[in-house]
């Protein structure tokens, strides 16, 4: 059914998405401002520069956003003096299953991430799962991210395999907006913010972890018969 697979990074593969929140309204808390999760939530799945803009009017403006932003960074220690990333985030469960029961079967995987390209290879990396994915298309590679479908866009053309051919694994509204509108099948695993019910409705199917997917693999990726033979 599906040649190829595209993932996303945070929220999906990673958990990233708690320990940022967790950061971001803990710096909140040192500039006298109670972020509430409902509030962080709006920047969940959007692009950096656009996440950004949402944090800094809930702040206060540009110089509290600097002012938190730093703290986090340091929370998180996501760079070390020489600026490499260090991250933190723990594999999704049964990220790593599935990534090892695609390439099993010879299946192209691709990563379309917000995060920049470092940040993607950084974080794989330190979990030990780059070494399943044959091209990535990073936020800081397009004009637009996601919903735009320039990410799976390229991450498409990056493995040198049709749209129509690969199934997107998405946990977000924008990513599976983005997926969709690029011709992706969407399979969609809900993290801390579930997608509304339009995009469910058109998603190919949705699971609660990326361990229920482990069990669809022989069916959404058979094996040509000429390997067979």
């Amino acid at each position: 059914m599906f040649t190829a697979a595209i993932f996303d990074m945070d929220g999906l593969l990673i958990d990233s998405e708690r320990p940022i929140m967790a950061a971001w309204i803990e710096a909140a808390r040192t500039l006298d401002i109670e972020l509430s999760h409902a509030q962080y939530l709006q920047c969940v799945g959007l692009a950096m520069a656009e996440s950004k803009q949402i944090l800094a009017a809930l702040l206060g403006g540009a110089a509290a956003y600097q002012h938190a932003a730093a703290q986090v960074t340091a929370a998180l220690q996501l760079e070390r003096a020489d600026g490499d990333a260090r991250p933190l985030f723990p594999i999704k469960p049964g990220a790593a299953e599935l990534l090892a029961a695609l390439r099993g079967r010879s299946i192209r995987c691709a990563v379309a991430s917000s995060s920049g390209r470092g940040q993607i290879a950084a974080c794989l990396g330190s979990l030990d799962v780059l070494h399943h994915f044959e091209a990535f298309a990073g936020g800081d590679e397009v004009a637009r991210a996601k919903p735009d479908p320039a990410l799976y866009l390229l991450a498409a053309e990056r493995l040198g395999v049709d749209p129509a051919e690969c199934v997107a694994f998405e946990d977000s509204e924008n990513g599976a907006k983005a997926a969709l509108a690029a011709g992706l099948r969407v399979v969609v695993v809900p993290d801390l913010k579930h997608p509304p019910a339009a995009i469910i409705e058109r998603a190919f199917h949705v699971l609660d972890s990326l361990h229920e997917a482990i069990a669809h693999v022989p069916r959404w990726f058979p094996v040509p018969l000429e390997r067979l033979a």
